[in-house]
Formats: structure tokens, sequence, C-alpha cells
């Protein structure tokens, strides 16, 4: 017959038991409890280098004349002839615009005379100083009426000329802003001529690439309105002056040659690429931003993210070169940015970084 344990004994098993399970965790070797171990900070870097590239950027812009002429009366009168329209080619000489000379021709006519007759009264005075029978004072009153006939008569006709309004270029009408018969005052705006194989397009470079382009260098030209693929082109000018809000030049780009219905106003977009050149490219998550600017983490020989202003050029793709602020060797940390701080220790996970 078995005999059951009295209940005291029962109860002070029970209340052991309660004890050691308030207790927490089991004692350890020499009796101490263990201690939560901490995660490693993983983070992915990469060996900064120099790199040969070169880099292609667009930009888009208007095509203009780079030879746009605005043609003016330099005399008033009444429109007789205009004899070309919009559009119309004219050759360099040809007249663009005829005004009424009928007052302008009868004034030169009498211009004339009064030379014609200033010169035979000069010649008579001369006869008459050699026999001395008219004096040298005489004389030279008729030299000078001749001189002021004659600068009346040259006068004149320049304002003749003037209205016979000849083309200065070889160009197409853009604009004929006056008909036959209108009345035209002195320095008005009468035509405009456009040389249509000096086309052109202004675009807007930032600061950063202007250094990397110079005159002369060639470019690729599409224009959207002819749909036949890319052009030939060169950079003409780059001015010298930038926009100190946008911080970006213009640069004047040529079509060479003209493609055919290339027109003044077409939306072009230009391709430019740089010359190859070695730069410290970094991947474009890596560089942070705050109210102090720019930085990266480098990872340290003791695997501690150090913070390290830096300046940015451009972006190639998913990398962004840096101007300043690194040397090529060091560590760049690349990802694993989630509460790192400065000066933290890291664990690298790449496998394939010298030296980790």
């Amino acid at each position: 017959m078995i005999q059951k344990p009295p209940v005291s004994s029962l109860a002070i098993g029970c209340l052991i038991l309660i004890l050691v399970g308030c207790n927490g965790n089991p004692p350890g070797a020499g009796g101490q409890p263990n201690k939560p171990r901490v995660r490693d900070h993983l983070v992915e870097v990469e060996r900064i280098g120099r790199a040969a590239i070169s880099t292609a950027h667009e930009r888009s812009g208007t095509l203009r004349a780079r030879r746009q002429v605005r043609i003016h009366s330099q005399e008033e009168g009444q429109v007789k002839q205009v004899p070309f329209f919009e559009g119309d080619r004219v050759k360099q000489g040809d007249i663009v615009v005829q005004l009424d000379d009928e007052l302008l021709g009868a004034q030169l006519e009498k211009a004339v005379a009064t030379s014609r007759l200033a010169r035979v009264n000069l010649s008579r005075l001369r006869d008459l100083v050699k026999k001395r029978a008219a004096s040298d004072d005489e004389l030279a009153r008729a030299e000078t009426a001749l001189e002021v006939a004659l600068a009346e008569q040259k006068l004149l006709e320049a304002r003749v000329r003037f209205t016979r309004i000849e083309a200065p270029i070889d160009g197409v009408v853009s604009e004929r802003n006056v008909e036959p018969g209108d009345v035209a005052a002195k320095l008005s705006h009468l035509m405009t001529l456009v040389d249509p194989e000096s086309l052109l397009t202004e675009i807007h470079v930032s600061e950063l690439l202007l250094p990397r382009i110079k005159v002369g260098d060639p470019v690729t030209v599409r224009i959207d309105a002819l749909k036949q693929g890319s052009f030939a082109g060169r950079i003409k000018r780059i001015h010298p002056a930038l926009d100190p809000v946008t911080r970006q030049g213009v640069v004047e780009v040529e079509l060479n040659p003209v493609p055919a219905g290339a027109r003044p106003g077409q939306f072009a977009r230009v391709r430019l690429e740089s010359a190859l050149s070695e730069r410290i490219l970094v991947p474009f998550e890596s560089v942070k931003r705050d109210r102090a600017g720019e930085y990266v983490f480098l990872l340290n020989d003791q695997n501690h993210a150090i913070r390290a202003p830096v300046k940015t050029g451009i972006r190639v793709g998913d990398k962004i070169e840096l101007l300043d602020g690194v040397t090529p060797g060091q560590q760049v940390i690349s990802r694993g940015f989630l509460g790192l701080t400065e000066g933290q220790q890291v664990k690298p996970v790449n496998d394939n970084i010298p030296g980790n």
C-alpha cells in the first residue's frame, strides 16, 4: 500500500517552483544572468576610385535665324511697289520696296542745274581774273558756290537712292508690313528678311557642364517637326555671363548644314557629349543632404561611420560626381543609412571589398 506525502510537503514544493519562475532567466555559469545580444548595424560599402567617362546631356531650344535684317525707310513717302511677299526668296541687291521719288527727283534736277550754272560762273571768273577784270574775292565766292551746289546735288542723289530700298542679304521675306499706296514715315519698319541658311538654337547649360564644352564641339540636333532622325551641328558661341538665379549659361548651336524643311521657330533637341575625362563617382544614394550641406558616410579602419562634407558635380546614371571631400581608395557607405549616426560601429556585408 502506497503512502501519500503530507500536504505540507506538497505546499513547500509548489512555493519553491513559483519562486524560481519569478526569478526570470535561469542562472548561468557563475550564477550570473545572460546579457541580451546587441545586433550589428549592417551596411554596404564601395571603394572610391576614378573612372574615365564621357557624359551626354540633352537640352531643348527653339530654332532661329542667326542673320535677320529688319528693313526701315530712310525717307518718307508713298509706297509705290512691294514686289515680294512672305516666303519669297530675294537676292542681295533686289529692290524690295519702291517709294515715290517724284518730288525728290525734281529737287535733284534743280540741284544739277544749279551746279552746272555755278561751274560756268567759276570758269568765266577764272578767265576774268587772268585778264585782271575780276578780283580774287569774286573768284573765291564762285568756287564756294560751286562746292555748295555739288554738296546739295550729292545729298539729293542719296535721298533719291533711299527711295529704292534694296535687299542687303540673300534671304527669305518673313514680314511684309506695307502695301502699295501706304504712306511710309521716316524710319518705319517696312520688311524683315531672314537667312534660312544660318539657323541656330540657343540652349541653357548648367555652370557645372560649361567648363567641359568648348566652341567648335560637335553636337547632334533633333527637330521634332521633321522626324528624320538627328542632324549634325556644332557649338557656335558660348555666352560669357550666367543667369544669377538658375546658374545657367547660354550656348548657341549652329546647324551645319541646315536640313531641308528646317525653319525658324521650330522646336529642337540638342545632345551634348563631353570629352573623356577622369571623375570620382559614387552611388547617387550615398550622398545625403541637410541644412549643413551635402555629405557622405565614410568607413574608417575601425569600421566606424565617419561623416564627410562633399561637393557634388554632374550626375551620370545612378552615379554622381564628387568634386571635393573624398580621395580615391576611401570606402563610402552606399546602403544601410536607417539609424546610422556619426561614429557608429558598423559591419560591411560586401564580400568584394578588399580589407573586409
